[in-house]
């Protein structure tokens, strides 16, 4: 009789340093799911972050875990990784079984995961600093704090204060490529005008600006910006309806359901002519090392989320400066 990979999920809390805020709202810690497949020699790891704007929650996640039929032991991970795909929908859940088959490979084979996924060996890739939402003024201390970063990103709320965000971090990260990510939060009332300011203080991005399902209107208007899509572009099989109103897409592993489905929604986009970005939830290192193999030819990385806590697990990534370097075989893959 098979015997069939042991998998194990916890439930794990971090505390974030100091507030992060975005326009749905405000979070103290990233709560996230750490998955393990053991075969009885070798073990991997992935890690996903439930959420909420997406009907996810954190027992909600162990449950589809919990709930996913056995994974033969002795089957090639390849084939389980395309079998998952028909066991679990896109999302948190599926990404951390699919990472953790990623990894188990990696460890059964002795063979790195950058040497199946990544056209070159992989290197250090620049990634956005996320500023939280907040005042015009505390914006501005935390861009002057940020000054030496290369790239950021600034959460705007769609309210009246947006424009005076804008200028407060543009002003005080005259060096920094700018990335404005409104969150669903902007109206298509004020959009034009939005875009336009972004436009005047030579913003680099505009990250899904009006919410899903209500933003036709991007494919009417001038993008004086380029326009990035993010909650409504989960998978490959949303990219045909976008292409009219995007320019850029924002990939996340917890969106598509792990690295497999994340690698089909990269080459999609690039046959399709989109610009690439890869991002993320608040998680761990665990969370990002996957991403980081997949951000190597991106052109836009935010994959900061370990530097928005208060602690990272251990081993972790290595963050020095605005770079992030690839994931060392102790953590993942």
């Amino acid at each position: 009789m098979a015997s069939s990979l042991s998998l194990t999920a916890s439930a794990e809390s971090f505390p974030i340093d100091g507030r992060f805020r975005i326009a749905r709202g405000e979070r103290s810690h990233a709560h996230v799911i750490a998955c393990t497949l053991d075969d009885g020699t070798h073990s991997g790891h992935g890690e996903c972050v439930p959420y909420a704007h997406y009907g996810e929650t954190v027992d909600g996640v162990i449950a589809q875990l919990e709930s996913l039929p056995a994974l033969d032991a002795s089957a090639p991970c390849d084939r389980l990784r395309i079998d998952l795909a028909s066991a679990l929908p896109p999302g948190a859940a599926r990404n951390a079984v699919d990472c953790a088959l990623w990894d188990l490979d990696a460890k059964r084979s002795g063979r790195r995961v950058h040497a199946l996924v990544c056209r070159h060996p992989p290197r250090p890739v620049e990634t956005a600093l996320t500023l939280s939402l907040d005042t015009p003024e505390n914006m501005a201390d935390a861009a002057r704090a940020a000054n030496k970063r290369h790239l950021l990103k600034m959460k705007l709320g769609g309210d009246e204060a947006d424009i005076a965000r804008m200028h407060a971090v543009t002003a005080n990260a005259r060096d920094a490529r700018i990335i404005v990510d409104a969150n669903e939060s902007w109206r298509e009332d004020n959009l034009i005008a939005m875009m336009e300011e972004a436009a005047r203080l030579h913003i680099a991005l505009v990250e899904q600006p009006l919410p899903v399902g209500e933003d036709a209107i991007l494919g009417r208007i001038p993008h004086p910006v380029p326009v990035c899509a993010d909650e409504s572009a989960h998978t490959s099989a949303d990219l045909d309806a976008l292409g009219a109103l995007y320019d850029v897409v924002n990939i996340k592993l917890d969106k598509t359901g792990g690295l497999t489905e994340a690698l089909a929604m990269r080459d999609k986009a690039r046959r399709m002519g989109f610009g690439v970005m890869v991002g993320c939830m608040v998680g761990t290192s665990l969370a990002m090392a996957p991403a980081v193999l997949l951000a190597q030819d991106a052109d836009f990385i935010d994959l900061d989320g370990p530097l928005l806590l208060a602690r990272d697990r251990k081993p972790a990534l290595h963050y020095y400066g605005s770079t992030v370097s690839p994931p060392e075989p102790a953590l993942w893959g």
